[in-house]
């Protein structure tokens, strides 16, 4: 039988193989985990308890800003496929975490570009077609569309910097440009 070392400023260990360390971890709750949980709350974040689960979870809604236009399915051939000017569309969702690091650095782009460049964001699950139809599978999702079409190599998934962005985006409309 496994046995658990506790001790609340260390994390859990057993003593046993590690076959028998997960089927225990999963239905142990350490009276130390708990007082470090309630010594957190006290000093940092407030937290609720989960309905479904019982869990405490910090109670912080974080949503992607908006200062760049979200457009659903129905704006979407209005707005990116009959565009007269490059448009970037970034495919987003509320609960994604790498969408929230990388919105300020869109919305920064949308500005930084505004003569030469359209930008829209279109909410993951909310337009099921769309995400479909483009094969979208990883978020956030960066593609470029010229002409109604989608500019060939112009896909990228995943947040980057800042300076990332601006190399992307520079050689990407150099490329529109030259074609």
């Amino acid at each position: 039988m496994a046995t658990a070392i506790c001790n609340p400023t260390v994390p859990l260990r057993f003593s046993s193989p590690p076959a028998a360390t997960t089927a225990l971890a999963m239905n142990l709750r350490a009276p130390s985990r708990n007082l470090v949980f309630r010594q957190q709350t006290r000093r940092k974040t407030r937290f609720r308890l989960s309905p479904e689960t019982g869990c405490g979870f910090p109670v912080r809604k974080l949503a992607v800003s908006c200062q760049v236009v979200v457009i659903t399915e129905n704006e979407f051939s209005e707005q990116v496929l009959k565009s007269e000017s490059p448009v970037l569309v970034e495919f987003i969702a509320n609960w994604c975490g790498p969408c929230r690091l990388i919105a300020p650095i869109v919305d920064w782009a949308s500005q930084e570009y505004k003569d030469r460049l359209k930008v829209v964001k279109i909410d993951h699950d909310s337009n099921p077609k769309l995400i479909e139809e483009y094969k979208v599978y990883g978020l956030p999702a960066l593609i470029l569309f010229k002409n109604g079409k989608e500019v060939p190599e112009s896909r990228r998934e995943g947040a980057m910097t800042k300076v990332k962005l601006k190399e992307y985006l520079d050689a990407l409309l150099e490329s529109v440009a030259a074609a």
